[in-house]
């Protein structure tokens, strides 16, 4: 049975044994993305994706709880069909390319409280846009062993060229001769965001995905939701 720090047993998705313990140092950390980094499956994903978990953490740099927000819509309609949102000790430092040891498992958390499963998880982050091709959506997804992809408002690795400023304009993300994702411009006019894989996906899948979930706004709306959910400390 894996646990976290307080002894409560870890949510596993769809997987039916934990990958690790969460009880790690960065070292330690560090570690388990290289061992992990390799088993990401990287294909289309299944089909039909009929609804989808939008998630977000919010958690200051020096705060000691946090807040992760899971809300599950349809693909189609985006309609919300639940909302969960918890609030828990922070389990993890910040330290940079570490973020989904701090986030991580507290979505799970979130993820369990919903009614069902969704067909296809979107986080805020990275996910192989990522140093070890290991961020968060590349983690949760494999954790839950669910289709995931991450979409990030900024860049952790790599660059791309100027993109024009029509809607649905792409640049590819490269890092080190690789490429990791695609910039993405979701609105006429306004910054990108950043679209890479994280489990059980591919890129030109993730891309097409993330633009119908961005009908109206910059931000996904799954993750728009989310955002909206974890972003009052009183709600």
């Amino acid at each position: 049975m894996n646990t976290d720090r307080a002894g409560g047993v870890i949510f596993t998705g769809r997987r039916t044994s934990p990958l690790h313990d969460w009880a790690v140092t960065p070292r330690e950390a560090i570690a388990i993305q290289r061992a992990l980094a390799p088993k990401i499956v990287i294909s289309p994903p299944p089909s039909p994706l009929r609804t989808v978990a939008g998630l977000d953490v919010s958690v200051g740099r020096f705060e000691k709880t946090c807040r992760a927000g899971a809300v599950l819509l349809e693909i189609d309609s985006l309609r919300v069909l639940a909302r969960a949102r918890v609030t828990r000790p922070v389990p993890f430092p910040y330290v940079p390319g570490l973020l989904s040891f701090r986030e991580v498992p507290v979505l799970l958390d979130a993820l369990a409280q919903l009614p069902s499963l969704p067909d296809v998880l979107v986080v805020d982050g990275q996910g192989y846009a990522h140093p070890r091709r290991f961020g968060l959506a590349c983690h949760l997804g494999l954790w839950c062993d669910i289709p995931s992809i991450g979409v990030a408002k900024s860049i952790l690795c790599g660059t791309h060229a100027l993109l024009p400023q029509s809607r649905g304009s792409t640049s590819p993300l490269v890092h080190q001769g690789e490429t990791v994702g695609v910039a993405l411009r979701t609105r006429a006019g306004v910054k990108p965001v950043y679209v890479s894989i994280g489990h059980r996906f591919d890129l030109a899948s993730a891309l097409s995905l993330a633009l119908r979930l961005a009908p109206r706004f910059r931000l996904l709306e799954p993750v728009r939701q989310a955002h909206a959910l974890v972003s009052d400390p009183g709600a």
